[in-house]
């Protein structure tokens, strides 16, 4: 079964990568103001997620309990800036909390933290998330819900071990109620993926376990919506997009530059960024 989108979630294209922008410059300022963050994630995965949040999921900050909410993982919880700028622009918390990002006593940890309104997995260890997401969508089919259970996973993560055991089960119980977002970058720290432990041939492989697997340009955001929108891709069977990204995207600087997987902005690079973003107001 095809399942429709929040009604309240329905931004055009247009709107989304405006928002895409503004998100890029409050993570940009969290990650500046505490000099702390991981930014090459964060833009990579940015577009991905306010595609979500924006055209896509049926979550609302005004009755963030309900129990048919869908549920999104963060499984590379370390791009945490981003996940808290969407959470602020969608009013799950407010944007001046932000500024806390960090600091000793503050809900915003640097990995994600179920302390944040909105997030339904605490997942600082990589690995954790496709697991558990596997274990809401079989609860969601054991209570027979329409929620729609989504994660997201960095590729190098994919190198943990968990995440198998998990891909295997959900292929067994055909979960068409969850879907992997892999963010297909080819980076994690210090080098490539096929480099450090090679993914290649990933949807071969995904499909071995009784996947439906689709590419998508991870930064396209009408495609992303017109995919998104339709899933599950196959009855029967889970539901795995392997997002083609740029770590760094949308800052010329940091583009396909492994450094900036947890590297500090100065004052003349932050400056330099939000220039690029056309967003200025952002101090």
């Amino acid at each position: 079964m095809t399942h429709n989108s929040d009604p309240s979630a329905t931004a055009d294209a247009v709107e989304i990568e405006r928002i895409a922008r503004r998100a890029r410059a409050l993570s940009l300022r969290t990650a500046f103001h505490a000099q702390d963050g991981h930014l090459g994630a964060d833009m990579s995965a940015m577009d991905i997620l306010c595609t979500l949040y924006f055209g896509v999921l049926r979550v609302d900050a005004q009755d963030a309990a309900d129990p048919d909410r869908d549920r999104f993982v963060l499984s590379k919880a370390h791009a945490s800036t981003a996940m808290y700028s969407v959470l602020s622009l969608k009013g799950f918390i407010p944007e001046e909390e932000l500024e806390t990002f960090g600091r000793a006593n503050s809900r915003l940890s640097t990995v994600v933290s179920t302390r944040v309104p909105g997030v339904e997995f605490s997942t600082g260890s990589l690995g954790h998330g496709l697991p558990l997401a596997t274990g809401a969508a079989l609860a969601g089919r054991m209570d027979s819900s329409a929620r729609r259970i989504v994660v997201l996973c960095g590729d190098g993560e994919l190198q943990e071990g968990s995440n198998w055991e998990a891909l295997m089960l959900a292929g067994t119980h055909g979960l068409s109620n969850l879907t992997l977002i892999v963010d297909r970058n080819l980076a994690q720290k210090g080098a490539s993926t096929e480099d450090i432990n090679a993914l290649e041939p990933l949807d071969d492989k995904l499909r071995s376990f009784g996947w439906a697997v689709r590419h998508i340009d991870g930064h396209d955001v009408p495609d992303m919506l017109s995919v998104l929108r339709s899933l599950p891709l196959a009855e029967g069977r889970p539901s795995c997009l392997i997002a083609a990204t740029v770590k760094g995207k949308g800052v010329s600087f940091m583009e396909s530059d492994l450094s900036w997987h947890s590297r500090r902005l100065t004052r003349e690079m932050y400056e330099r960024a939000l220039a690029e973003l056309d967003e200025g107001n952002v101090r």
